[in-house]
């Protein structure tokens, strides 16, 4: 499987950005797709996931009610919405990947073996 993420940029305080993770090669029905960030000096942190097929989703506490996770069937894409941006959700985001990674586990990065490379965010006060 590869990703390629795209997206990143500046935004002011409140705005909004549509990050896109473009998947290919061996996408299965059981592929879990997730989200995570890491900002400078901390750890990676789980922003959200989403299941191929069933299209179950997840988020983290931080995100939840402010950002979507979404499939786009025709492009091969999973998208992420972001909106109400604050400057606590300046990071690095990565897009992931792993296959029949049970839904408690989603939140993990060692659960994932396939990463895309890291765009950035940054939300300006």
């Amino acid at each position: 499987v590869q990703l390629q993420a795209s997206g990143g940029g500046l935004v002011q305080a409140g705005g909004s950005l549509r990050l896109s993770c473009a998947a290919s090669g061996s996408i299965r029905s059981n592929t879990v797709v997730g989200w995570f960030r890491q900002a400078p000096g901390k750890e990676r942190e789980f922003v959200a996931a989403i299941k191929w097929g069933s299209r179950h989703t997840r988020y983290g506490d931080s995100v939840k009610g402010r950002f979507t996770i979404s499939r786009d069937n025709a492009k091969n894409t999973v998208n992420l919405q972001m909106n109400s941006l604050k400057p606590e959700d300046t990071a690095v985001y990565y897009c992931a990947a792993g296959n029949s990674i049970i839904t408690s586990a989603q939140t993990m990065a060692a659960q994932y073996d396939y990463w895309g490379q890291g765009t950035l965010v940054t939300v300006s006060s």
